[in-house]
């Protein structure tokens, strides 16, 4: 079955982007095959797999407003086995194209029947704000995962965004499989994030992974210039970290694959 995986939060700057596409990009060096859906208008997972998004004349848009298949917008990487349906500020209009649309919260999961037959992964990168798009994505997904920043501004994001998931139960029925919050940038020298980090265990423990990704200067060096960090150092502590988020989250799908109901 095709695992589909939505990396979302509400709040900006937590590194999401450069986490989800290094994480879609060891996965399909690992041998999966892997689709990454760029869902924000900056095209940055775009960009963080070495392409720019202007350089692409269809993107989400097309597909679930102009009703042209998937297929004919993905585009096939250099890493064997990743594909990406790349985005640029084309896609700045779709929340308010989708707004008369019949179905509108269903465009994406039903846009995704014809080809995710082909992948293992499909992993969604999404802009740091709620509208008809992410609220598609999160229809369409299986497992989300919340990138945070150890501060205690990532809390009020962090409730949002579970206030956000437990409106999909109750008002459209869609469950969500798992939910995983995975501490980035993490640097533990710094008194306020051990605190913060501490607070998160207690309040969130069910959905905090043991797994943190600890600030590394090559990490975001990389991404800023489209370059997997497996290619640009893969022994470095940002690789080492990615490895450790996909053996975790792999040990908790093997283990419970239903069992962690988000509400």
């Amino acid at each position: 079955m095709t695992r589909k995986q939505l990396f979302l939060n509400f709040k900006g700057g937590t590194g999401k982007t450069s986490l989800s596409s290094n994480y879609a990009y060891r996965l399909a060096e690992m041998g999966n095959r892997v689709l990454v859906v760029d869902l924000d208008s900056q095209g940055h997972a775009t960009k963080c797999l070495g392409y720019e998004g202007e350089d692409f004349q269809k993107t989400l848009l097309e597909v679930l407003v102009k009703r042209v298949p998937l297929k004919d917008v993905i585009q096939h990487a250099e890493m064997a086995k990743l594909d990406f349906v790349p985005s640029n500020l084309t896609m700045s209009t779709v929340d308010l194209a989708l707004m008369p649309m019949s179905g509108r919260e269903f465009k994406l999961k039903n846009a995704l029947k014809d080809v995710e037959a082909n992948y293992d992964f499909i992993i969604f990168d999404a802009p740091p704000s709620f509208g008809l798009l992410n609220l598609n994505a999160l229809m369409a997904s299986d497992d989300l995962i919340v990138p945070v920043l150890a501060d205690f501004l990532s809390f009020h994001g962090l409730k949002l965004l579970f206030e956000t998931v437990q409106s999909l139960e109750e008002d459209l029925g869609h469950v969500l499989d798992n939910v995983f919050i995975v501490v980035n940038s993490f640097n533990q020298t710094y008194k306020l994030a051990k605190e913060a980090l501490a607070a998160l265990k207690e309040h969130y423990p069910e959905y905090l992974l043991p797994q943190v990704i600890r600030q590394c200067t090559k990490f975001a060096q990389a991404s800023s210039e489209g370059q997997p960090i497996f290619l640009a150092d893969r022994y470095s502590k940002g690789a080492l970290d990615i490895q450790g988020l996909i053996d975790e989250v792999q040990k908790r799908l093997a283990a419970a694959p239903q069992a962690a109901k988000v509400g």
